[in-house]
């Protein structure tokens, strides 16, 4: 291929690429349509000649063909020659008489037949009978002549009357099929262009719609949303881009609250601080070692917060670090059953442990872990009414495959609302819309949780029913997963 050629064809694709995809489908669709039409006409053409070719030549096609024989036999006695030829379509060769061979063999003829004969440049050579060359040549049936070593020596007309009618039969047959086809093919190529037209509008009218939103949500707008106007493939897509665009516009809002939150955190310990300082300098007295303790309070606030933001950060990272060591799953749920008890009974809430497995050791982090299952029972503890209980059972389960164990946690508390559920583990997160200190913690207990049972190659489920309490289930592979490089 030349260089010319690859430039045009690169500037064909670049502008097939520039264009729109309605566009290109209706290229697509109607350069289907023009080829089919095509096809079909080009096709209908040759079977219907076929036909009537078939139909004119079989009633003499042993005529022609014995007609041929004495020809062909006319031309080896001539010594491999037709003689001379006779361009004014005289009736014998020009030099006034007709060889004997050729003679014979036009005394073969009836006197309503007539024959041609040509050579293979076209040049009429011999006629003989009642018509002219031009009417034989022009409606008479063809057939080719051959020597004795089956090379093509000329062609040879044959005509009558029956012929004559039948080829003339065939020619307004064709013209009139013909056309016939051209308008058809214009009028079926006109209505399925527009067809296509309106097809290829139809097909993208939903992704011009999706457009619009993904420009709307480009220019800051969390709000855009696609209609789902179809079933299928576009309505899927629409579907998807909306569950992105609600999910974008939670993140921003979360992304908005997370200063607040972290000053709504920081603010009150910071106070107290300040005042207590405050007051201290004020009176120029040294400060009792009671008057210290809330001090000490604070500070343990304001370090446990910007701990477990930094440990919070690491893992969904994937850069936490774990001390894996063989770990009694049971003796640690124990220990951390023993931690929360003492809260459980003030408040008139009963806390068990149910072993449905032997004992299993794990190759964990097990101090993670701990923050792990102590911040589940804390919660359920805390969320449980008196009187209420707090069931954890042990078993084994297999997942993809994969041997497992499995911790559940439930309690009797109020439940999760539905559409709350999707936003439990997010960071800050709280079902308590007043975002009370007393009422609860800051909000990153379970965004903990779920990355350190990441962390360990496991996973966190969670299903509640409003009125009749929450279930966490927590699930550990037996075999630990290969460390991240």
């Amino acid at each position: 291929m030349s260089r010319g050629s690859e430039a045009r064809g690169a500037a064909v694709a670049r502008r097939l690429a520039g264009m729109s995809v309605r566009r290109q489908l209706f290229i697509a669709m109607a350069g289907m349509v023009v080829g089919m039409a095509l096809v079909f006409s080009f096709i209908s053409h040759v079977v219907q000649s076929d036909v009537l070719d078939v139909m004119v030549e079989a009633p003499r096609k042993e005529r022609v063909a014995s007609l041929s024989a004495a020809f062909e036999e006319a031309y080896a006695e001539g010594g491999g020659s037709w003689g001379p030829s006779s361009p004014d379509g005289g009736r014998s060769p020009a030099d006034g008489a007709p060889s004997e061979a050729l003679a014979a063999a036009a005394s073969l003829l009836t006197p309503a037949e007539s024959v041609a004969l040509l050579s293979l440049r076209r040049d009429v050579r011999f006629v003989a009978g009642p018509v002219e060359a031009r009417t034989v040549t022009d409606f008479g049936i063809r057939s080719v002549l051959f020597d004795a070593d089956g090379q093509a020596i000329g062609f040879l007309y044959f005509y009558d009357d029956e012929v004559g009618e039948l080829s003339r039969l065939r020619t307004g047959l064709l013209h009139s099929t013909r056309a016939l086809l051209l308008f058809a093919v214009v009028v079926f190529t006109a209505i399925a262009l527009a067809v296509a037209f309106w097809k290829a509008r139809w097909l993208t009218q939903p992704l011009t719609t999706l457009l619009e939103a993904i420009d709307r949500l480009g220019s800051g707008d969390l709000d855009a949303r696609a209609p789902v106007t179809r079933r299928g493939e576009f309505g899927r897509v629409a579907e998807a881009f909306n569950a992105m665009t609600e999910r974008l516009q939670r993140t921003e809002e979360a992304r908005r609250h997370l200063v607040a939150d972290v000053a709504h955190e920081l603010r009150t310990p910071l106070t107290i601080l300040r005042g207590q300082l405050d007051a201290a300098q004020q009176r120029g007295e040294p400060l009792a070692p009671e008057r210290l303790l809330p001090l000490q309070d604070e500070l343990i606030r304001l370090t446990r917060l910007v701990d477990e933001l930094h440990q919070l950060s690491l893992a969904e990272a994937k850069r936490l670090p774990l001390e894996r060591k063989p770990t009694d799953l049971h003796a640690l749920l124990g220990r951390v059953v023993e931690r929360v008890a003492p809260d459980a009974e003030a408040k008139g809430v009963t806390v068990t442990l149910q072993r449905l497995t032997d004992d299993v050791v794990l190759s964990v982090d097990p101090h993670r872990l701990t923050q792990v299952f102590l911040n589940l029972f804390v919660n359920a503890v805390r969320y449980t009414p008196s009187g209420g209980f707090v069931k954890a059972y042990v078993d084994e389960t297999t997942a993809g495959g994969v041997r497992s164990l499995r911790v559940t946690v439930s309690d009797t508390g109020p439940g999760i609302a539905p559409e709350q559920l999707p936003y439990i583990f997010d960071r800050f997160y709280r079902t308590d819309e007043a975002r009370n200190r007393d009422g609860g913690g800051m909000g990153l207990g379970l965004a903990i949780v779920k990355e350190f049972v990441s962390a360990h190659g496991g996973a966190i489920s969670v299903a509640s029913e409003p009125g009749r309490g929450t279930v966490f289930a927590v699930t550990l592979p037996y075999e630990a997963p290969p460390e991240a490089e």
